[in-house]
């Protein structure tokens, strides 16, 4: 599949160039290895809980550390078919959480259709909102009232608190638009004490290094968004970047890739390997097909063994015993204290 503005023409590029770069690093052993080491070879689901769906990967913005590859290029969108098939798992029971993600989950057209259906069955649902989307075209400057109205745990990127190091990321005009979009969440609600409407900020790193103490810099950012802006929300998350898509392209281009490499692994935990999300998320390409996470989707590394391939064909008892596929990228998520959709780990 094309990857429009993109050095790798598909993900079989990409695994080929992470396969080469990890050649010329002697020292750096199999994520494999690890696994066996710590004694969770092979690495099995704890359960399936969550149910992160990939609705397509078409956003509004293209930011340099995109692991999707998203951008207003891209035109792989999920289907109602496909929500309707996810819908069918979700109404058996057993899944206790929707994730919603893309690109820009909004723009998918069926996207407000599904939150309603989706709702009444889980305990939550959250959305990973990039906050330009609300500003972007009028049709979604409803947003903030709409996950209200549904009780949305809204997750959002904020790579900084200051306007420079988020436009350098994320774009020109982008910590504009997300100071002005989390004053519109805070107005209906959104990180105010007591109202239940939770609003998280992500965190992820400008360069090739690891996220500060997660403790530490969410003090920081509530400090400086309530100082600067009046901005409150509820918690924030620090999510290492992973050594895919865009990012590899940055790493390789600023010749960043082999250092950065071995400072995961040289940091990998055992402690955050057994936590590792893929052990109780199972996630949900745009097109229905099964992954272990968002990052093996990007990859293109299906659910193995005896488990189905697509969602169509959910069965708990066979996705539970899987073993989840693992590669070199996957040392981003056992890094230090872990790195998940919701932050550290261990």
């Amino acid at each position: 599949m094309e990857r429009r503005g993109s050095e790798f023409a598909d993900t079989t590029a990409q695994l080929r160039v992470l396969n080469n770069h990890r050649d010329r690093i002697t020292a750096l052993p199999k994520f494999a290895s690890k696994l066996k080491e710590s004694g969770l070879w092979p690495l099995r689901p704890t359960s399936i809980d969550i149910l992160q769906m990939n609705v397509g990967y078409m956003c509004n913005q293209t930011c340099k550390h995109c692991h999707v590859d998203a951008g207003p290029d891209r035109t792989e969108i999920m289907t109602r078919e496909t929500m309707n098939q996810c819908l069918d798992v979700i109404r058996g029971g057993g899944i206790s959480t929707v994730d919603l993600t893309g690109g820009a989950p909004e723009m998918n057209p069926d996207f407000r259709w599904f939150v309603e259906q989706a709702s009444p069955h889980v305990d939550r649902i959250i959305v990973r909102c990039n906050l330009t989307i609300i500003n972007a075209n009028p049709k979604y400057n409803d947003l903030p009232q709409f996950f209200a109205r549904h009780k949305i745990n809204v997750v959002s990127s904020l790579p900084y608190y200051n306007k420079r190091n988020t436009d350098r990321q994320r774009g020109d005009g982008v910590f504009d638009s997300s100071i002005k979009a989390l004053l519109a969440l805070n107005e209906v609600g959104y990180g105010k004490e007591g109202s239940g409407l939770e609003l998280d900020l992500v965190y992820n790193p400008v360069g090739a290094f690891l996220p500060a103490p997660q403790k530490s810099l969410e003090a920081d950012y509530k400090r400086e968004l309530k100082r600067l802006f009046n901005v409150e929300f509820n918690s924030l998350f620090t999510i290492t970047n992973m050594p895919i898509a865009r990012y590899l392209e940055y790493l390789i281009a600023s010749g960043n890739y082999e250092a950065y490499m071995e400072k995961l692994v040289n940091s990998y935990n055992p402690a955050a390997a057994a936590a590792v999300m893929c052990r109780n998320t199972l996630s949900v390409g745009w097109d229905g097909v099964l992954y272990d996470c968002d990052f093996n989707q990007m990859l293109e590394l299906e659910v193995g063994g005896a488990a189905p391939s697509h969602i169509r064909d959910f069965d708990r008892a066979a996705l539970t015993e899987r073993a989840i596929i693992v590669n070199q990228h996957c040392y981003g998520c056992t890094a230090g204290a872990g790195s998940s959709c919701g932050g550290e780990v261990a």
